[in-house]
């Protein structure tokens, strides 16, 4: 089977600009191709991976991709999907994000040896001479037809800048310079950008008279349409000190039971094979799947040891008797007794379970609180030495939350 049937079988290919071309190119030739990430955050997220893994899959099959970092348009700000004007970045964040997102893309897709290659647009865009540009690049983007596109219509209304708009000439003025650079015959993106992507093929069919190619994957969406990728705390993030690998796992082991198959499909490399199996499953059955699930995803992002640490932790939550060493932990000392006592709202702040008081009642009198399994009805409650009797308590904040403290 070609990998062109392998995303297709697993769910990833959403659009393209010529289906034939397409899969004759993925399955008997090998290109270059490429993917853009804007560094708006310093860290990859959820909804990254996804895109990660298209990468990876490409890869395998003997591509070569190019991750291509927004030095450039990370100026500006991609407005797809978006209701109001990004926050401008200065160039030391988006330098300082561009880092950040190398070095977890480097554990993620293989860039020795000519396997894979960095870019960051910044390279060209950001010295350019902007007559020359329009004069070059400008002169082939119809108006009309951009704000036809999806990305700039529901913008509209709001109000859309000039200083926006420029974002899809820059992005497939990326196109054309990776071509001329290396030689790249096809855009990959998310189905946001799909209006972006056929800019991209347009300009150099246009102004190089090329055939290149565009290819959208579907967004990570849970079955309802919603985006996944988000929690209370906000987004999961690739990096261990945005989200924990526990907590990382966590979130995959809580997916929706409508969600756990397409998951496993989009996000592991599980033969489909298995994954059909796992599909003929239903009701409780589905833990282990979601457990496989959350295993796999987190191997990939943190490593086998991490996945095995926080699977092992995840276990006491779901009742199944393992023991507690790699429960999310927070170190107490006797200092933090007054008077012999802690109060359960202070301990709820010293493990950052709650980020105030304020927060820690609300819970307390919803009920959200136990400690060793007791509830905690009073807000005046404390813990004393005598309950660290075994060397730590186990809080339990809400149904699925557990956090271990220990007195040193």
């Amino acid at each position: 089977m070609g990998v062109f049937e392998v995303l297709q079988e697993r769910g990833l290919i959403a659009q393209m600009t010529n289906e034939e071309k397409i899969r004759d190119l993925l399955n008997n030739h090998k290109i270059k191709f490429y993917i853009g990430f804007d560094p708006t955050a310093d860290s990859l997220h959820v909804g990254h991976f996804l895109q990660v893994m298209v990468m990876a899959h490409m890869q395998r099959a003997g591509h070569v991709p190019i991750a291509l970092f927004g030095g450039g348009t990370g100026m500006i700000g991609d407005p797809s999907g978006k209701t109001d004007m990004r926050r401008m970045m200065t160039k030391e964040e988006i330098n300082h994000n561009i880092e950040c997102f190398q070095k977890q893309m480097s554990r993620l897709v293989d860039f020795s040896d000519g396997k894979a290659i960095m870019a960051n647009n910044g390279d060209w865009l950001l010295n350019l001479n902007y007559i020359d540009f329009l004069r070059e690049v400008g002169v082939h983007f119809s108006v009309n037809r951009m704000l036809a596109a999806e990305c700039y219509k529901q913008r509209l209304e709001r109000g859309l800048s000039f200083f926006e708009m420029n974002y899809m000439i820059m992005q497939s003025y990326d196109f054309l310079e990776l071509n001329r650079r290396y030689d790249c015959v096809m855009e990959l993106g998310g189905d946001d950008q799909w209006s972006n992507i056929i800019g991209g093929v347009e300009l150099l069919r246009r102004s190089e008279g090329k055939e290149v190619y565009g290819m959208t994957f579907t967004l990570l969406t849970t079955s309802e349409g919603k985006k996944m990728g988000k929690t209370e705390k906000g987004a999961v993030w690739l990096d261990p000190e945005k989200t924990s690998p526990f907590d990382f796992y966590q979130y995959w082991r809580n997916v929706a039971d409508d969600d756990v198959i397409r998951c496993m499909k989009l996000l592991t490399f599980v033969p489909m094979d298995e994954i059909r199996a796992m599909e003929k499953l239903s009701g409780s059955e589905l833990n282990q799947v979601k457990e496989r699930l959350a295993y796999e995803v987190t191997k990939l992002v943190h490593g086998e040891e991490e996945a095995q640490k926080a699977q092992e932790g995840a276990r006491v939550l779901f009742g199944t008797g393992a023991n507690t060493d790699n429960m999310p932990t927070t170190e107490l000392t006797a200092d933090d007794f007054t008077d012999g006592k802690l109060l359960v709202l202070d301990l709820l702040m010293k493990t950052k379970l709650t980020p105030s008081k304020g927060e820690g009642r609300r819970l307390v009198t919803q009920g959200g609180v136990s400690i060793d399994d007791q509830k905690v009805t009073d807000i005046t409650a404390a813990v004393t030495p005598a309950d660290f009797e075994k060397g730590y308590v186990v809080i339990k904040k809400g149904k699925k939350v557990h956090h271990k403290a220990v007195l040193k």
